[in-house]
């Protein structure tokens, strides 16, 4: 009966777009290898920065990978696969962004040029899978334990964070600062980087004066200049609701007749509110954050109890003092109790009017440290965030793993000899993907010789020979020659490298996989008619 009506049926939306076969995958590999090649210059300590400009004119200049492709408008699937493995890499490892995504890049090269000799993408999968594991076997080895207390570890893998930075010529004093914190806030050889140090910026000064500040501070003062500048054994309340007199959520009328009436309506309004401050004063709470407004009237009940007070307080800011302090967050100021009260050996305002500051010191609950970067201006204190972010993942990452591995493209060089001498074991034609895999991670070493202007040929080959003698050789692109990594004091943590690898085999993978591509067709919202507006509509 099927046959009788002829024809292909109709499976597929026409209206959708459909790229099939190679042609599908060509197109995907191409996505993946453009935005690696974006990221590709700013690789090693000689790499260039990128410009971003946003639609309000707003400036970003930075070479941080996973920056870079957050801050582009990228619409390709594919292409959105690749910032997912910038993501992840900065979220797992805290640095290493940009080496994921051009080895990402590089695999679907290598992985191109293997179907176009008549490689199935399978086989490749199944090659490049293999590659894989091996290779995190080979940094297993090649890996160098250390210890906690190995300040001198710590200190290389801070400054090899920072090399190529626009903030390099301060890495004795920022690599002190970001160990000094990590030590502060550890616990049991742990470290909460996003809770327990807080990164504040204080444009106007020198990155000279970068200062770690053991608790938390907070670029705000008391609401009344009468109120004390320092309470000691503070309670700390927070309130997500304002000190001031209440307005109706509804529009309401209220008809007086009488000057009396009016003088009682006010009254019976500043009752209400003396009423909900003494609430928080009965608590026994003498420092008091506040997200919302506190007026002038309510101000003035505090600071009449000695109370330090302060309004405004942004979300980020009062999530880290409840963290700290162990106090709870109050939406319901007339149910709140001496329980939400959080405690502080000290809280202090420090500077004058809109300048002054107000630290929270020697609390129980958490360690907690601030980090107040400065710089001329915004835009250097906003790379300087991005520096420091990324200084304190890496040392967390060493501290916590214990295992570091030589820096300069050693580590790359040392996988590539083994995968091509492990090729040999495999079967068919998956010895031509691990080869290509070897292939691909020597673009790293590749790449950072480019970007620092040397002959990146001549350099691997190099590389190579004296690799079978020591194979902590690695290139140092400021003396423009090969070296004991190791010796150099240039490492990088163990993590960093196995997640890039990781991820950027298996996004691969992932891309090899699709042999069909469906795209929707882009359609605006529909036209209506005026009157079939549902803003035109006074209600049912």
């Amino acid at each position: 009966m099927a046959g009788q009506y002829g024809g292909q049926p109709i499976i597929i939306d026409p209206r959708k777009q459909s790229t099939k076969g190679k042609d599908a995958l060509a197109m995907n590999i191409k996505a993946a290898k453009i935005v690696a090649d974006i990221v590709k210059t700013t690789l090693g300590p000689k790499g260039m920065d990128k410009m971003l400009v946003n639609a309000v004119g707003d400036i970003v200049i930075t070479n941080d990978g996973a920056m870079i492709l957050k801050g582009m408008d990228i619409e390709h699937p594919t292409a959105k696969m690749i910032v997912e493995v910038a993501r992840t890499q900065e979220d797992i490892a805290g640095d290493g962004t940009t080496s994921a995504v051009v080895l990402a890049g590089a695999l679907l090269e290598q992985a191109e040029k293997l179907i176009d000799e008549g490689v199935h993408p399978s086989v490749i999968i199944n090659g490049f899978w293999d590659a894989t594991e091996r290779t995190l076997e080979v940094l297993e080895d090649f890996a160098i334990d250390v210890t906690q207390n190995d300040h001198d570890i710590l200190d290389n893998i801070a400054k090899t964070a920072i090399a190529g930075k626009s903030s390099e010529a301060f890495s004795e004093l920022l690599a002190g600062l970001c160990i000094d914190a990590i030590l502060k806030v550890q616990k049991d050889g742990k470290v909460n980087v996003s809770d327990d140090i807080l990164i504040k910026q204080d444009p106007g000064k020198t990155i000279s004066e970068t200062e770690l500040v053991e608790g938390i501070m907070i670029a705000k003062s008391a609401v009344h200049s009468a109120m004390p500048r320092k309470i000691t054994n503070a309670k700390i309340a927070l309130l997500d609701a304002p000190l001031e007199i209440r307005k109706t959520s509804n529009k309401s009328k209220l008809q007086i007749h009488s000057a009396e009436q009016l003088e009682a309506f006010l009254q019976q309004e500043k009752d209400d509110l003396r009423k909900t401050v003494e609430t928080v004063i009965a608590t026994g709470a003498n420092v008091v954050f506040v997200s919302k407004n506190i007026d002038d009237k309510a101000a003035d009940i505090l600071q009449k109890k000695g109370i330090l007070a302060i309004k405004r307080t942004n979300d980020d800011d009062m999530k880290h003092i409840s963290y700290t302090t162990g106090a709870r967050l109050v939406r319901k100021i007339n149910e709140m109790t001496e329980k939400e009260l959080g405690s502080a050996g000290s809280v202090e305002q420090q500077g004058e009017f809109s300048l002054a500051k107000t630290y929270i010191k020697d609390c129980a609950s958490a360690k907690t440290v601030t980090m107040i970067l400065r710089g001329g201006t915004e835009h250097v204190t906003d790379n300087l965030e991005r520096t420091i972010d990324d200084v304190l993942h890496v040392i967390k990452a060493v501290f916590e793993d214990g295992k570091i591995i030589a820096g300069g493209g050693a580590a790359e060089i040392e996988i590539a000899q083994d995968l091509r001498s492990y090729a040999s074991s495999a079967q068919g034609r998956e010895q031509l993907a691990i080869s290509a895999f070897a292939d691909a991670i020597e673009s790293i070493p590749r790449a950072i010789a480019d970007n620092a202007g040397m002959d990146s040929t001549d350099i691997l080959i190099q590389l190579r020979a004296e690799h079978s003698k020591n194979k902590n050789i690695g290139l140092d692109v400021y003396a423009g020659e090969t070296v004991d990594m190791i010796a150099k004091g240039i490492v990088d943590p163990l993590r960093v490298k196995t997640q890039a690898i990781k991820s950027a085999s298996e996004v691969t993978n992932m891309i090899l996989r699709v042999d069909n591509m469906l795209r929707a067709e882009r359609k605006e919202m529909m036209d209506v008619r005026p009157e079939h507006n549902i803003h035109n509509y006074n209600g049912i």
